[in-house]
């Protein structure tokens, strides 16, 4: 997915060195509404990348849509748009999106399967709900590619993940290695990313690599962390040090939520619009390279928009007028008793 924000905000990221906490300790993290498209844009909530915390692990933008009525809104509609340095992780609860990258690579994104694109050092394509999609649903995610991997070949992943059932509910384990399940998709730092379901009143304990720091996105449900409540599409974060979160369903409803994780991203990185580079120069070379077409982003073949007069191609906006400056993300330690707006 592309970030369509007319004025995107110039984020250089980077962490201090990740500091252990005793006990579970709950950060929340609140959404912002952003529009995705045209003069019925969808919205979408975004809880990464913001100011007063950019990364978890290597997880880097994080949007949260629907269920989303495509009759009022027009649901998907993203033409080819350039990527650099970073993955992309598509994981639908509900509706179809076709996918066509300047990789050659063509898919139907469906619920329950993750399909990862690789930007490296480049790459562009285009993401459309079908025509057969009613409700669109589901969460749009990125990943930064460290130094030794952010100018590699272009990448194509897809996995239809097994169903997991325990008595508290159900998981589908996508990304990286947790209750008993490894998923065989590559990545290029230490990653986890699954979908948790809890029955109605039912609690899970999940062991959790103590290395990682975590992030829980509720899709639906009266649902805590550790005894912090956490409301749909916030963003729960615990720090390192933990070995074992607690997340409850308080409702009489079936929960939903997205569970990512990884070690702290100890790189100094610039994200600006749909590029990650390691400074504003880097990034002003990208933009003016998919301005005139450069070879670095290749073609998406196979776009076809809902809107027969629609664009062919996102432009990029314009730069700001500053120089992007470094922004240190937080030391990898919840802090409690807070809730950040985006």
């Amino acid at each position: 997915m592309s970030n369509t924000d007319d004025h995107p905000e110039e984020l250089a990221l980077g962490t201090d060195s990740p500091s252990c906490a005793d006990g579970a300790k709950v950060e929340i993290i609140t959404s912002r509404d952003v529009p995705l498209g045209g003069p019925r844009a969808m919205t979408v909530k975004r809880t990464l990348p913001q100011r007063q915390r950019s990364l978890i692990g290597a997880w880097c933008f994080v949007d949260h849509y629907g269920p989303d009525d495509v009759s009022l809104t027009g649901g998907m509609d993203v033409p080819p748009h350039p990527h650099t340095g970073l993955q992309t992780v598509s994981w639908l609860f509900e509706g179809d999106i076709t996918h066509h990258d300047s990789g050659g690579n063509h898919a139907v994104v469906v619920p329950g399967e993750v399909n990862l694109m690789t930007a490296g050092a480049g790459i562009c394509h285009s993401e459309v709900s079908t025509h057969s999609t009613a409700t669109l649903h589901g969460v749009q995610l990125w990943t930064v590619l460290p130094d030794s991997a952010r100018q590699g070949e272009r990448r194509f992943d897809h996995h239809a993940p097994e169903l997991l059932s325990f008595d508290w509910g159900e998981a589908l384990v996508f990304l990286g290695e947790l209750l008993g399940e490894r998923s065989p998709v590559s990545t290029f730092t230490p990653l986890v990313g699954a979908e948790i379901r809890l029955l109605p009143g039912a609690t899970a304990t999940i062991d959790v690599d103590p290395s990682f720091e975590h992030g829980l996105l509720v899709d639906a449900g009266d649902i805590d962390l550790e005894g912090v409540t956490v409301w749909p599409s916030e963003l729960a974060y615990t720090g390192t040090g933990e070995s074992r979160l607690r997340i409850r369903n308080n409702g009489d409803t079936p929960a939903r939520m997205i569970l990512l994780g990884g070690e702290p991203f100890t790189e100094e990185v610039v994200m600006w619009w749909n590029f990650i580079g390691r400074d504003h120069d880097e990034i002003a070379r990208y933009r003016e390279q998919w301005e005139r077409g450069d070879d670095r982003f290749g073609v998406t073949r196979g776009y076809i928009s809902h809107d027969p007069t629609g664009l062919d191609r996102l432009p990029a906006p314009e730069l700001p007028h500053s120089r992007i400056r470094a922004r240190t993300n937080p030391d990898s330690v919840a802090r409690p008793h807070e809730r950040i707006d985006s």
